[in-house]
């Protein structure tokens, strides 16, 4: 008997706060050491956080433009992971793009949201159908904790169906 895997066994692990800093200490170690956070995880949404501290500073007082980036990419990745997770078929992921607008000078945690999980979720069915690579382009906000957009990621993501 197949078990199948659901985005809410995913997503629920997502959402334990200290399993996911082990994950990250384990698997991203840079992303750990700068601060990089999930928030609130969903299918349909990911929200992930950076700090401005002492580990992300650039020398311009501001968080370095690479450590926003870890959690813009974060923000979609997670969403990535959790469709991919629960697929039924296995499926390999790749971002293969990156686009990345800095509007302010980020002085104090920034907060990246992606809500494009249904998208991911949608191109993930449609490499699994066809067989053939999907790619998918993702919009990632990053805002200040007064709303403040500090910057906007365009993120290009590869689904390709893995062979068996």
């Amino acid at each position: 008997m197949a078990t199948t895997r659901s985005t809410a066994t995913f997503f629920n692990r997502v959402n334990n706060r200290f399993g996911f800093s082990l994950f990250l200490l384990y698997k991203l170690p840079s992303a750990w050491i700068s601060g990089v956070r999930a928030g609130a995880a969903s299918e349909e949404s990911c929200t992930t956080s950076v700090p401005y501290r002492w580990l992300s500073q650039n020398p311009f007082r501001s968080t370095y433009f690479a450590c926003l980036a870890m959690a813009a990419e974060m923000s979609s990745g997670i969403l990535a992971m959790g469709h991919v997770y629960a697929a039924p078929a296995k499926v390999s992921m790749l971002v293969t793009g990156m686009e990345g607008i800095f509007l302010k000078k980020a002085k104090s945690k920034t907060y990246f949201t992606c809500n494009d999980g249904a998208s991911i979720r949608d191109a993930i069915a449609q490499t699994v159908a066809t067989g053939e690579p999907v790619a998918l382009t993702v919009e990632v906000t990053g805002k200040s904790k007064d709303a403040t957009e500090i910057a906007r990621f365009r993120i290009t993501w590869s689904f390709k169906k893995a062979s068996s």
